[in-house]
Parts: structure tokens; C-alpha cells; sequence
């Protein structure tokens, strides 16, 4: 059975202050979860003053992108070697924030996925369609070739990391995909990495759009979620928690 895992994308939010609150609230509501791993990606400047208090919780963070490339001339870009050696874990992949804004390529994003495995991170590879796409009904061709670029280049060396799949039309809109469109996509993606290695089907498929504690339960009810990859409500502690109680009371046995 695939890892289920509640994450929480702070992008770029926060501050040391807002950091030393969260986690006061985090630590007075915590009950360490039993049936999820928790996860934090915050901004890569506040990795350091979040590593005690996050491990004393049992909450593993990791990084929101690094760069294919070990070391060199690359102003203002981070290693995956660097955020491993500053106590990094896990780093997202391909976030369809970067894949917009930044021009992150399928094969871009699969040599992000590749250098996270070299430094010993976990990646969590995100894939998701754009509103123009669902409407043309080519939501199911864009994330097969998103996916298929990175299992091309990995195969089962995925089974380190997980899939994230974001469609985009709903991330900070305050649209959220049903839950059935939810799963719909979740399964497709499940087929695919079946087809490609039996192994493969362990790996763990979480959803992020919009996730709230209102609609966490519905979502983790569905068959193939495993669980979530929060934005927003993640930088509020007690909604966090909440959508970590939904895993924990209603997602899957």
C-alpha cells in the first residue's frame, strides 16, 4: 500500500518570526500522526530554524525546487547537494508555478527529479493540466507526457520519491476538482506507472489544489489519493492540522 503523506508548500511565505508561531501552535495541537508522514517545503532560507522543532514533531522538510546541477555558475539557483546538506529530505519537482513562470520543461523537470535522487532527496514530482487543456479534453495526454518524461529517465527509482498531481486550474483560485474529477486523474496515473513496473504502483499519488480541512475528508476517501499537497493552508497551523486529522480519521485503510 502506497505511504500516504500530508505536505505542506509554503512557497514563498513567511518569515522567522511566523516560523517560531507556527510551530508553538503545531507542538500545543499535535498528535503524532499514525497513518501519515508529514511533511514542510518552506522557503529554503528558513530550512535551518525549522529542523529541531520539525524532527521533535517527526515532520520531515525538504526544499520547493533545486537546480540538475551539483555546483557551478548558476546565480541564485540551489543544489540538491546544498539543501541535502543543510537537512533537507524530500524537494518538489516541477511545481506548476515554476513550470509557468520559470519555463520548466518535461525533461527539465525529470533532470530536477534525477539530481534529488543523486543528493539523496526524495523528490515529489508534480504534474497537472492548465484550464485551456481540461477543456480541449487533453488533460489526460499532458499529464501521461509530464509523467512518462520523468518514469523515461527514472523508472524505478521513482519508487523513492511520489507524485504530486496539481491540476492548475485549481491551485489559489479557490476552485477545487471534485473529488471524483480528483480520482479520476489519480487513477489514470496510477495506470501509467503500473504499466510501466508493478513496483510502481507503490508509489504514493497525493493531490493538491486548493486542499482545505472543508474538503480534505472527501478527497482522502477516494481510493488512489494518498493523501495531500497543501498551499495555502498550510501557513495557518490549525487548518494544517486539520487536514492532517482528515488523513489520519478518513482516508483510506
Amino acid at each position: 500500500m502506497p505511504q500516504r503523506i500530508v505536505a505542506g508548500n509554503w512557497k514563498m511565505n513567511g518569515s522567522r518570526a511566523l516560523l517560531a508561531a507556527y510551530f508553538t501552535a503545531m507542538e500545543q495541537g499535535w498528535a503524532a500522526p499514525r497513518r501519515c508522514e508529514v511533511l514542510l517545503f518552506p522557503p529554503a532560507l528558513l530550512l535551518s530554524e525549522s529542523i529541531e522543532r520539525a524532527a521533535a514533531l517527526g515532520i520531515r522538510l525538504g526544499v520547493q525546487t533545486v537546480h540538475p546541477e551539483a555546483s557551478g555558475a548558476y546565480t541564485g539557483e540551489l543544489a540538491a547537494e546544498m539543501a541535502a546538506d543543510a537537512g533537507a529530505q524530500w524537494t518538489l519537482v516541477g511545481h506548476s508555478e515554476r513550470r509557468a513562470a520559470c519555463g520548466e520543461s518535461n525533461d527539465g523537470v525529470a533532470a530536477r527529479a534525477v539530481a534529488a535522487l543523486r543528493a539523496g532527496l526524495k523528490p515529489m514530482v508534480c504534474v497537472g493540466e492548465v484550464l485551456a487543456d481540461r477543456r480541449a479534453g487533453r488533460a489526460e495526454d499532458v499529464v501521461r507526457e509530464q509523467l512518462e518524461a520523468v518514469l523515461t529517465t527514472m523508472g524505478e527509482d521513482l519508487c523513492a520519491g511520489a507524485i504530486a498531481y496539481e491540476p492548475v486550474w485549481a491551485i489559489g483560485t479557490g476552485e477545487t476538482a471534485s473529488p471524483e474529477v480528483a480520482q479520476a486523474m489519480h487513477a489514470v496515473i496510477r495506470d501509467i506507472l503500473g504499466a510501466a513496473s508493478k513496483r510502481l504502483l507503490e508509489v504514493p499519488i497525493v493531490y493538491g489544489g486548493s486542499v482545505k480541512p472543508d474538503n480534505a475528508a472527501a478527497l482522502f476517501a477516494e481510493t488512489d489519493i494518498d493523501g495531500a499537497l497543501v498551499g495555502g493552508a498550510s501557513l495557518d497551523a490549525a487548518a494544517f492540522l486539520a487536514i492532517i486529522a482528515a488523513m489520519e480519521n478518513h482516508g483510506n485503510p
